[in-house]
């Protein structure tokens, strides 16, 4: 593996995917009837013959063993393993680091080891959020802490700023307090979605103690957390879409929201929120 890769967890997201399926999914005869099948889902074996893979080293990638698998076994496994857009940009990630990741920036910060330096945003983006008022609109950094927001974005989730840096965050925000359940009308596809992006974000940076000190707080503190990380699930990061929420004055509404990244700070990302019309 190149530095910055995580074997561990790569051979993880192989054996999960791998076990979520069964031969009638990728077109293979189901042979043993299902009850009488040794291991969950396809066996390796059969991952390998689709992959057209030698059985020893789709073995030793699923052990986690520091092998270097090409981008062209990558790709093969993932369209073996009937794998979506956002689940093949985290296999890169988890074989080459920051850079196997098509939005990365090489030598970005966090992902050779040790404590990134603290996040400034720049004057003219924390301007921009101010500006967008009334629409609810914050900035996320790399860690999903919010670096800043708008009073409109603090009415309608919370006042970040005003709370302990430790808990200026989305992502503990969302998994660890009453309030997110309050406005979120469908809390728990929308968290789940959250954690999906968190994790392609945070495989960028598997050596930063910042963000794995956040992840082992996440896994004590919610038993949502503790159920969903073993699984590997990951969604797309960026895009545009509709939110269900409840407003502490309007009650409940539908906004879309646009993602932004900053350019000069790709780890910095704007979210920015509009009522959709007739909500």
């Amino acid at each position: 593996m190149t530095a910055g890769g995580d074997p561990a967890a790569l051979g993880q997201l192989l054996r999960s995917r791998r076990e979520r399926l069964v031969p009638a999914d990728v077109g293979l005869p189901a042979g043993l009837s299902a009850g009488r099948r040794r291991t969950a889902g396809l066996r390796r074996e059969e991952v390998a013959m689709l992959a057209h893979l030698s059985v020893t080293y789709y073995t030793f990638l699923e052990q986690g063993r520091p092998v270097r698998p090409s981008e062209q076994v990558l790709d093969a496994l993932a369209s073996a393993l009937r794998m979506s857009a956002a689940e093949r940009r985290y296999l890169h990630v988890l074989a080459y680091g920051p850079d196997g990741d098509s939005g990365a920036v090489p030598g970005a910060p966090g992902a050779a080891g040790g404590s990134a330096p603290p996040e400034l945003l720049d004057p003219a983006v924390a301007d921009l959020v101010q500006r967008l008022e009334p629409f609810p609109t914050l900035v996320k950094g790399r860690r999903w802490d919010v670096l800043a927001a708008n009073p409109a974005a603090r009415e309608l989730f919370g006042d970040w700023p005003a709370g302990p840096p430790g808990e200026r965050n989305l992502v503990r925000w969302m998994f660890t307090t009453d309030q997110a359940r309050e406005v979120y009308l469908e809390w728990e596809p929308e968290a789940r979605a959250m954690l999906g992006r968190f994790r392609l974000s945070a495989a960028r940076y598997p050596d930063d103690p910042d963000i794995s000190a956040l992840i082992a707080e996440l896994q004590r503190d919610s038993e949502h957390v503790r159920d969903w990380w073993p699984r590997h699930d990951v969604t797309a990061i960026g895009g545009s879409g509709a939110k269900k929420l409840r407003h502490p004055r309007l009650g409940p509404v539908e906004y879309s929201h646009a993602v932004l990244q900053v350019a000069d700070h790709p780890d910095q990302t704007l979210v920015t929120y509009s009522l959709v019309t007739g909500s």
